[in-house]
């Protein structure tokens, strides 16, 4: 993994606080010890309080215990969903060719497109096509490709073979579990025709936002279920 640097002032050292000694708000704010972060301003006036060897919070107990409660419910929502995502991008790597063929399809017609799918072995660089009346003729002709290598990222050249059998009017959406290459962003980016590439993260993404208006068949290729959580 890269890493990256950034320019931060200074810093200079005005003491040290247990970090038993804060309260639940300000530990949730800080995040991880090996991230660089902003200090909210809450936090960094009860940092003030407890170096100058009085109690941190200043708040009514009812409303510190308020925010407590709202800062820790929220931290665990988060949390939640970020696993929850890690758990469908799972379940999405392990479905097969022929099933991502149909995910991919069954989110088209969630948007209101009618696809037909390729015979395997005679795509002839199309997976997927969808438009507005299911034939084509109507616009936009949205031409699918899709390869499902989650450890094998598409290459330029896989972009470029894909683009050249399009036609000038043809909208393009490539899709690759295992992710592109810069090379083939850059191929997508000077493409003659629109076109959008998909990668796993993109992939979960429109799935959750489509979900509800997924067709049965498609639902049961990688079912989910709602979970419930307290509102504001």
């Amino acid at each position: 993994m890269p890493t990256t640097f950034w320019p931060i002032a200074a810093a200079s050292w005005e003491g040290q606080v247990s970090r038993d000694h804060l309260s639940i708000p300000t530990k949730n704010s800080l995040g991880s010890s090996l991230s660089v972060f902003e200090v909210p301003e809450a936090a960094e006036k009860e940092f003030d309080s407890l170096l100058a060897g009085q109690n941190g919070t200043t708040s009514p107990p009812e409303k510190f215990a308020n925010s407590e409660a709202d800062v820790s419910t929220q931290y665990l929502l988060n949390d939640l969903r970020a696993k929850a995502k890690e758990f469908i991008k799972d379940k999405v790597a392990d479905l097969s060719w022929e099933e991502m063929q149909e995910l991919v399809a069954g989110i088209l017609r969630a948007m209101n497109y009618k696809t037909r799918i390729s015979p395997q072995g005679s795509d002839r660089g199309k997976d997927i096509v969808a438009s507005p009346d299911g034939l084509g003729f109507e616009q936009p002709r949205i031409v699918v490709e899709v390869k499902h290598r989650p450890n094998q990222q598409t290459g330029s050249q896989d972009v470029r073979s894909f683009l050249g059998g399009r036609h000038k009017d043809d909208r393009g959406l490539y899709v690759s579990t295992g992710g592109f290459s810069r090379e083939a962003k850059y191929e997508a980016d000077r493409a003659s025709i629109p076109l959008t590439l998909m990668d796993i993260d993109d992939l979960v993404e429109a799935t959750i936002e489509y979900y509800e208006q997924l067709d049965l068949a498609t639902r049961t290729l990688l079912p989910l279920s709602r979970i419930y959580w307290p509102s504001e």
